[in-house]
């Protein structure tokens, strides 16, 4: 779990509620454990802290948003997906403690659990460091996604788009997303990603994890006028 702690950039000074935060109902069934020993009690109260955080942030930001727009724009943000993409970069399904039905059928993978579990480890930061340590890991971990959702870009699917512009385009056009460096520390890093198509770049995208990159990189592509041009020059 020291890797994991690392990743979050947080110590836990009571070890035991990291253990439970990643302690699925299952395996404390199986362990003839009660509620107490799975992490759904911390799950509901990082589940109402990050709403309170994420909400702050964007009524803060957004000062010409109306109510309709801040919510829609907090549910983003704490939604199912984002919260399995925080557990992703975390690598946080390989941690957890699963029964043995949950194990056999994907539960590391299932986004609902991991999310669940991304929750439940803001709720024993509360316990274990208190309000503020536990509002600047969510902050940092949630950032990018903030950043996104204020646009109104978090979920869309930008490396589809740029494939389908080329293809309407270019029959039997290549597209590939080449890793080209991996910058910061362990807890924080940020990975860059170019675009190819048919072997020129036509973009580059930084993000906190792979996925996210190639995603930015798709979207700096797409900004760049007719690419479909750019390449049969």
């Amino acid at each position: 779990m020291d890797s994991l702690e690392k990743k979050l950039g947080y110590k836990f000074n009571n070890r035991k509620l990291l253990e439970i935060a990643l302690t699925h109902s299952s395996y404390a069934s199986e362990h003839g454990k009660s509620y107490e020993f799975n992490n759904e009690r911390l799950e509901f109260l990082g589940d109402a802290f990050l709403d309170a955080i994420v909400g702050k942030k964007v009524f803060v930001i957004m000062q010409e948003a109306n109510e309709g727009v801040l919510s829609k724009t907090r549910a983003d943000v704490v939604c199912e997906k984002s919260l399995a993409d925080v557990a992703k970069s975390l690598n946080l399904g390989d941690y957890l403690r699963l029964g043995k039905g949950e194990e056999n059928g994907g539960g590391r993978q299932k986004p609902s659990i991991v999310g669940d579990a991304v929750e439940a480890l803001i709720g024993a930061m509360i316990i274990d460091g208190g309000y503020e340590r536990a509002e600047r890991i969510v902050l940092d971990l949630f950032s990018d996604k903030i950043r996104l959702a204020i646009k109104g870009e978090l979920h869309k699917d930008y490396k589809t788009k740029l494939q389908e512009k080329l293809q309407d385009h270019i029959k039997g056009v290549c597209i590939e997303y080449k890793l080209v460096r991996e910058e910061g520390p362990d807890h924080r890093k940020e990975f860059v990603t170019a675009v190819l198509a048919n072997g020129e770049e036509l973009g580059r995208g930084i993000g906190k994890s792979k996925k996210e990159s190639e995603q930015a990189a798709a979207s700096n592509a797409l900004t760049k006028g007719d690419i479909a041009c750019i390449l049969n020059e």
